[in-house]
């Protein structure tokens, strides 16, 4: 698997953001729904990579710095062929590694509170997130669950 920096330009990635937008559309209200799309990507505070092997592309992570030493975990997306193989947890420390890289000493995310998003809060909890309140502009919300983890 080789996981590069991406430009979001490959019409394969707006094919599998898309994918994401809708999955998090079936199962979060609008008010609560705060994935990304190609063009919410498309920030200078952002960095995008993606996860490709011999098929093609099978994952993708962002990186949005939020503050100096914070950033923001966003858009971990693993196809849905590939879950269950260790991939998020291979993308999740690719993301640890990139903030460390960029001086960033703590990392926050937010997720689904519902039955769909277990196996993410599982991930990062074994990655050695901890739960915590709303940061960077969330508020309070039944539907979300926020997490940080230092680096």
């Amino acid at each position: 698997m080789n996981i590069k920096i991406d430009d979001l330009s490959d019409p394969e990635i707006a094919a599998f953001l898309e994918e994401h937008i809708q999955d998090m559309r079936s199962v979060s209200p609008p008010e609560s729904k705060h994935a990304l799309d190609l063009n919410g990507l498309w920030k200078p505070e952002i960095a995008f990579w993606t996860a490709w092997n011999d098929v093609g592309l099978v994952g993708c992570c962002a990186l949005k710095t939020i503050s100096k030493h914070e950033g923001e975990v966003k858009s971990m997306r693993v196809s849905k062929l590939y879950r269950g193989r260790g991939l998020g947890q291979t993308l999740c420390r690719h993301l640890i590694s990139e903030a460390q890289k960029r001086g960033l000493d703590t990392l926050f995310l937010e997720t689904g509170s519902m039955d769909f998003f277990i196996p993410a809060r599982k991930l990062y909890e074994r990655i050695g997130f901890v739960y915590c309140g709303p940061f960077s502009g969330y508020r309070l919300d039944p539907n979300s669950v926020f997490m940080t983890r230092k680096i």
